[in-house]
């Protein structure tokens, strides 16, 4: 019980050290989740950790870690996200450049660029994903399964296809001007 009660100290004090460190990676649970094993003597409890963590600065990722006790799934949950960490474009720091579809199994979310002001639209891991990324301005949608690991598996598939104006101008040999003028003009077009 004390060695318990020392090791989660040390955690913490762990954890601030890094809050406190260059990176300022903040980093969030979004689910645990109790398995049993049947054995001869009875039951054995473990635990599932699903983490996602992010510099707010267009850096995220997620992980999973599984444990018999819950500190340390979560602990091996945030070690991996770490390691897994993306950048993702952000349009003035604050949404995403275009709306984008991501698919992972029987999970599919919509994720949409909004004006300033309206915050972040999205339920439960989606929302973790958002706040760990930094962007302030999004509306998404989760289609089909509510299982968090699919629904945080198609929000990253999604974020992973989200292109800047920069890297599409690049690409092609244009300018950003000429990519971001005829978006425009077509609105313009339109009305």
């Amino acid at each position: 019980m004390a060695r318990e009660a020392r090791e989660g100290r040390s955690r913490e004090r762990e954890r601030d050290r890094h809050g406190e460190g260059g990176d300022d990676i903040i980093d969030k649970l979004v689910t645990i989740n109790r398995v049993a094993k049947v054995v001869k003597g009875g039951r054995r409890f473990a635990f599932a950790a699903l983490v996602v963590v992010g510099d707010q600065k267009g850096r995220v990722g997620y992980g999973a870690g599984k444990a018999r006790e819950v500190p340390e799934a979560i602990r091996k949950a945030t070690e991996q996200a770490r390691r897994a960490m993306v950048r993702i474009p952000l349009r003035e720091g604050r949404t995403l450049h275009h709306d984008i579809i991501g698919r992972y199994g029987a999970g599919e979310v919509i994720v949409r660029a909004a004006k300033p002001g309206t915050g972040i639209i999205a339920g439960g891991p989606m929302r973790a994903i958002f706040e760990a990324l930094g962007v302030q301005d999004v509306v998404a949608k989760s289609v089909g399964t509510s299982n968090p690991h699919n629904m945080i598996k198609a929000t990253f598939q999604a974020l992973n296809r989200s292109v800047s104006p920069r890297s599409v101008a690049a690409r092609r040999g244009r300018k950003v001007s000429e990519i971001l003028g005829r978006r425009d003009a077509g609105a313009e077009a339109r009305e």
